[in-house]
């Protein structure tokens, strides 16, 4: 494995584990009427590359799933990220 694409898989593991803890961490305050994670924030760590892992855990939790923002955004969010994967793949192969 080409020495660039070691540190690309550890900020995605990094910020697919953030992610996976501000969207449980968000679902729990919210049962238990707390401060919550700003939406922002959410869709922000989602940008930045915690899309898939934000989707899957908000699927599993049942956790914004009635929030058109989150279930339209960051699908669309993991697609661009996967197009742009893949050109830079196809770039840097």
């Amino acid at each position: 494995m080409p020495p660039v694409r070691i540190p690309v898989l550890v900020y995605l593991g990094v910020l697919s584990l953030l992610a996976v803890i501000l969207t449980v961490l968000d679902k729990k305050r919210a049962q238990n009427g707390k401060w919550r994670i700003r939406e922002s924030t959410l869709l922000l760590v989602s940008a930045l590359g915690g899309s898939l892992a934000m989707y899957l855990t908000m699927r599993s939790i049942h956790h914004k799933t009635r929030h058109k923002k989150f279930m339209i955004g960051i699908p669309v969010i993991l697609v661009l990220q996967g197009l742009l994967a893949a050109a830079c793949f196809f770039r840097w192969g």
